[in-house]
Formats: C-alpha cells, structure tokens, sequence
C-alpha cells in the first residue's frame, strides 16, 4: 500500500467514525455498537498511521519504503509517546 492508499483509507476511517457519531445521536446505533466499531476503527487507524511514519521514516534514512509492513495490533498499541 502506498502514501496515497494510506492517507485515503484514514480519511475513509474517519468519515465512519463520523458517521458512527451521528447514527448514535441520531438513535440508529446502541452506544454498545458504537464502543465496538469505535474500537476496531481505532485500530485501523493505529495501524494505517504507523505504517505511513514507517514508510516516510524509511524513505528519510535512505531504505526502501516498500519494505514497510503492518505491526501486530499489541505493538502499535504499546508505543511510548
């Protein structure tokens, strides 16, 4: 996947989690749907941003940007800030 693909799917996860907000407060979706789709759009999100600042890191240190791959949802969670 590239940048591109990337930005697009977290503008695209975004959007949903947008709407999911709206569904609640419009009474279509239980907060308890809501927590679960919040939680795995998070993830998703988690997963797509760590995957872009480690093809940007790479591509600044000189290395192949390609060889940038999706981390275990345990490791992307546990990063210190």
């Amino acid at each position: 996947m590239d940048e591109q693909q990337i930005l697009t799917k977290i503008n695209d996860l975004v959007d949903r989690e947008h709407q999911l907000r709206t569904q609640v407060q419009g009474g279509d979706v239980t907060t308890d749907d809501e927590h679960a789709q919040l939680a795995a759009i998070e993830g998703a999100l988690d997963h797509c941003w760590d995957l872009l600042r480690q093809r940007r890191a790479k591509r600044e240190f000189g290395q192949d940007s390609d060889e940038a791959a999706v981390r275990s949802v345990d490791q992307v969670e546990k990063y210190l800030q």
